[in-house]
């Protein structure tokens, strides 16, 4: 209860749900915390509201209203800039919450008009520049903006937190860190239906052994040097018979890159399966004899988690969060060095006593994490700022 006997009041900027984001982890990471906000809502003592437009294609949307549990729809919702840039404050402030939750730091919030939580993933812009440098300068401006505006600040790892601190200037007091968690029932040690498996290998024309990466192709998940040392590995290494598979949406320059590669249609080949629904994922990440993840830089880096967890043997880059989120438990490689990176493959291929451990140790190390934890202690962080909102508004009616 708040101080005047009333339900805190915490609202929800369900933006980044809209379905062409499915295929993000930002987008992953909202689903499932308004998911479990849905259902707790009443045994936290909240009222919970949630941002919704039926124009727009956005999976919150139809979800199911209660008591403590409220849709609200925002009409200015359905024009994306506008919400960026200030309807969604505007929103916001007539809806008489006590916070505001934002999953990402898209959205522009006015200070005390709007009191904010905002996640901020990572600080990718900072280190690594993106398609344009105007995307770039305007992704650094929304971050700067929001490590200044907002109330409090929620991101996924003591490495993002430490860069907010050092690079944005944002109070020690201010950041809360809150692990992410994974899909369980989907990337586990189960054995794969072994039919199912055998579809979706023919699905994607995989007859032979692969080394695995999924998520969105970006700058900062340095695919193009991945695929340079696969090319490398493999020109040394005629004994390994391996293909690489990277999974989801790939940029025209990756894809330029692949097509440019002259055993593509030999050994060695380099497969792009685009966007794929999270079922097929889950079989291509089971059956894969090697998982790498050379990124630039991480605020989480979800797919590795998902790896992990099904014991598929892991290795990745040995900067920014990702010796953090592993726990220190995998081989790591120099993203930079595309010899480091060959080396760190051929290793993890040919030693099978390496790939247990890299197998057990991962899976263990995975099961730290989980959607209830991270939506249980982001509700926590949640339910402190709106009681400082209202204890800021009641010294304010004094």
């Amino acid at each position: 209860m708040t101080n005047n006997g009333r339900l805190p009041i915490i609202a929800m900027d369900t933006w980044i749900l809209s379905r062409r984001y499915q295929n993000h982890g930002v987008h992953v990471y909202a689903r499932h915390l308004l998911q479990h906000f849905q259902s707790a809502a009443a045994q936290e003592c909240i009222i919970f509201k949630a941002f919704v437009s039926d124009r727009c294609d956005n999976v919150a949307n139809g979800m199911a209203a209660s008591e403590s549990f409220q849709p609200v729809q925002a009409p200015l919702l359905q024009y994306d800039r506008l919400w960026r840039v200030g309807g969604a404050s505007y929103t916001a402030a007539r809806s008489r919450q006590d916070v505001i939750f934002s999953p990402h730091y898209h959205t522009m919030f006015m200070g005390d008009l709007t009191p904010a939580v905002i996640t901020i993933h990572d600080v990718t812009p900072r280190f690594v520049k993106l398609d344009s440098l105007k995307l770039t300068a305007l992704l650094r401006f929304f971050i700067w903006w929001s490590a200044r505006y907002s109330r409090t600040i929620i991101t996924d790892s003591i490495c993002s937190r430490n860069d907010l601190i050092r690079y944005y200037g944002v109070p020690e007091d201010k950041i809360s860190v809150v692990y992410l968690g994974y899909d369980k029932a989907r990337f586990n040690r189960l054995p794969a239906d072994p039919l199912a498996l055998a579809q979706v290998r023919a699905k994607f024309g995989l007859t032979r052994p692969y080394i695995f990466n999924h998520g969105v192709d970006k700058p900062n998940k340095n695919l193009s040097r991945l695929v340079q040392a696969f090319q490398l590995m493999q020109e040394r290494n005629p004994n390994l018979d391996l293909d690489l598979v990277l999974a989801g949406p790939m940029s025209a320059a990756l894809q330029n890159q692949v097509a440019l590669n002259p055993a593509s249609s030999r050994r060695g080949r380099i497969i792009l399966t685009q966007a794929i629904n999270d079922d097929d994922l889950a079989l291509l990440v089971r059956g894969a004899e090697l998982a790498v993840f050379p990124s630039l830089y991480e605020g989480f880096c979800l797919p590795m988690v998902e790896a992990m967890a099904c014991g598929i043997p892991t290795i990745a880059s040995n900067v920014s969060c990702l010796p953090e989120i592993s726990g220190g438990v995998l081989r790591y490689f120099d993203p930079n060095s595309a010899e480091d990176m060959v080396h760190c493959m051929q290793s993890a291929m040919e030693d099978t006593g390496l790939r247990q451990v890299l197998s057990l140790r991962g899976q263990k190390r995975a099961e730290e994490f989980d959607w209830t934890k991270c939506a249980r202690e982001t509700l926590a962080v949640l339910k402190r700022a709106a009681m400082k909102s209202e204890k800021a508004l009641s010294l304010a009616a004094v």
